[in-house]
């Protein structure tokens, strides 16, 4: 999923320094979404997997 959230950076940055603002726009607000998933899911594993039963 990271790698998902750096290539919609990577096409946002691409899109913007071409101009084409709505394409920019849509590709950060997508891997801003996925960047925060991740985040959560990373926080919830770490969780998880320090339990020792």
């Amino acid at each position: 999923m990271l790698r998902w959230t750096v290539t919609f950076v990577i096409l946002a940055l691409i899109a913007a320094v071409f101009g084409f603002g709505g394409i920019a726009a849509g590709a950060a607000g997508i891997a801003k979404i996925l960047f925060f998933i991740f985040i959560v899911l990373f926080v919830i594993s770490l969780i998880t997997g320090r339990r020792k039963v």
